[in-house]
């Protein structure tokens, strides 16, 4: 889907544009049929090592993740992009549909952004420890960059993969709030990143439900945030990261490449073995530094 003169312009004014039903089912069902297969496998090894009571296998996807979770959560760790590392989650990085949307915006030479994820927010309660790190508080995406970056435009593609409603924490937005630049944050303990209370706009709050399907394009000065779900289902979601190829990501001890290039066709990443070893090495790498991904100071 190609975006028009109309739907470039109202995102420039308002800081995000929501296309209802721009990805189809085929775009998005290999996605979920990988973590299907995933779930699927995991819970056979937990009941063969008695770690569950049953496989749960004919609950819907939306569901299995929390009856297995309620008994044995160590899945739940797995489960985001660069742990899972699945070849239909890579393949969609790269998908024609998404790339034509992301190109009115980004411009025709288009790097992934190593800052991506695969979101199962469960039910609260039931994640470990009894937090979620998918519940996010009012924040800039800006915000959780290195300041390498804060010159340059990254574009955010946040979408389900399961119907995102109110109660099961879809997501708010603050429209129109994106043109004030980089607000102040802090980091709260337990919370994450988050814009100071005194930084906070005064214009009215969006809440903006979706479905399969839909997508989210969204400014990285847009503020936004997460609730917690409080429904019986996990919504699952993707948000990717997407911006000019040789602008810096703000996480370079994390792996882009470069997604699309008009002027440069070979230069096109499309390796899924690679794109995997990239991601293993460098998990490696940073396992036990002290790289400091945020850049704010922790609120005592």
């Amino acid at each position: 889907m190609k975006l028009n003169d109309e739907q470039i312009v109202q995102f420039s004014t308002d800081g995000y544009l929501l296309l209802r039903g721009a990805l189809t089912d085929a775009d998005l069902d290999p996605i979920i049929a990988e973590y299907e297969a995933h779930v699927d496998g995991r819970a056979e090894g937990l009941l063969a090592a008695g770690k569950i009571s049953q496989l749960y296998a004919d609950e819907p996807f939306d569901r299995r993740l929390i009856s297995i979770c309620r008994e044995n959560d160590e899945i739940y760790k797995e489960l985001d992009i660069m742990h899972f590392r699945g070849r239909a989650s890579f393949e969609f990085l790269v998908n024609d549909n998404l790339l034509d949307m992301v190109e009115g915006l980004v411009g025709p030479e288009i790097t992934c952004s190593p800052i991506q994820h695969t979101r199962a927010k469960l039910p609260a309660g039931i994640t470990p420890g009894g937090a979620d790190p998918h519940v996010a508080p009012w924040h800039q995406d800006s915000g959780v960059t290195w300041e390498e970056a804060d010159p340059h435009f990254i574009l955010t593609v946040w979408l389900p993969l399961s119907p995102a409603r109110p109660e099961n924490g879809c997501l708010q937005i603050i429209p129109r709030a994106h043109g004030g630049g980089m607000r102040q944050h802090h980091i709260k303990q337990g919370l994450g990143t988050v814009i100071i209370d005194d930084e906070m706009p005064e214009q009215e709050q969006l809440t903006l439900p979706m479905d399969k399907g839909d997508v989210l394009l969204m400014h990285k000065q847009t503020p936004h945030r997460s609730t917690a779900n409080n429904a019986d289902v996990v919504r699952w979601s993707m948000d990717l990261r997407y911006q000019q190829t040789g602008t810096p990501t703000g996480r370079p001890y994390n792996p882009d490449f470069v997604a699309r290039s008009r002027s440069n066709p070979s230069s096109e990443f499309r390796d899924y073995d690679e794109w995997c070893r990239l991601w293993i090495e460098a998990l490696k790498e940073i396992k036990g530094k002290a790289i400091k991904g945020h850049r704010w100071a922790v609120l005592i």
